[in-house]
């Protein structure tokens, strides 16, 4: 989608000296950049993920404990 947006000056040209510098078109720099931002402010996204992790369950749900057991008899009280 097209799409026009206003931004300070300094933010466009950190903006693109960054898309050289990483050999991405400006679109993409900007697309990757909104992609992270809604990701990073979706709490809900990354505790569904967490919570679908946890419900999985399995083998690996006993390693934390027997690593904590096997830490606490390495280290001297």
């Amino acid at each position: 989608m097209k799409t026009a947006i206003s931004i300070p000056d300094d933010v466009f040209r950190d903006a693109e000296e960054l898309a050289r510098r990483m050999k991405k078109s400006r679109s993409e720099l900007y697309s990757n950049a909104v992609r992270e931002y809604v990701a990073r402010h979706s709490p809900d996204a990354v505790t569904e993920k967490l919570d679908l992790l946890c419900a999985e369950g399995g083998p690996a749900d006993q390693f934390a404990p027997e690593a904590g057991r096997r830490r606490l008899r390495e280290t001297e009280w």
